[in-house]
């Protein structure tokens, strides 16, 4: 089994930054693609940024040049850094991981969710 866990979640001005932390732990071979996602109040869950293995991003038209993905290999983790926040960033956002526990076979994991609300 694996386990996503996401931090750094909270409340934050408008104009103001967050850092978000997932870190992927269990029987893992390899993690393919690692994403982020959201989903507000009403709203279906969207795609915000995502990074393969190899480090191509991609990114939601809403958060293009605000938001950066990142991730760290050696920990099993992936970031996201938020800049200048706005309300409608507000959501609960989601981590995926598509981990290969043992080849070939890959399975797609979600965290739990970390809250994130900006203030006006």
């Amino acid at each position: 089994q694996v386990q996503l866990v996401e931090s750094g979640g909270g409340l934050v001005q408008a104009g103001g930054s967050l850092r978000l932390s997932c870190a992927a732990s269990g029987s893992i071979f390899s993690i393919n693609r690692m994403s982020w996602h959201r989903q507000a109040p009403g709203k279906q869950r969207e795609l915000v940024a995502a990074i393969t293995s190899g480090n191509g991003t991609n990114y939601a038209d809403s958060v293009k040049g605000r938001f950066t993905v990142s991730r760290d290999n050696a920990k099993n983790a992936v970031y996201l850094e938020m800049n200048s926040l706005k309300p409608e960033d507000t959501a609960l956002y989601y981590c995926n991981a598509i981990v290969m526990t043992k080849p070939p076979y890959s399975t797609s994991y979600w965290g739990k969710g970390t809250l994130v609300t900006v203030s006006s």
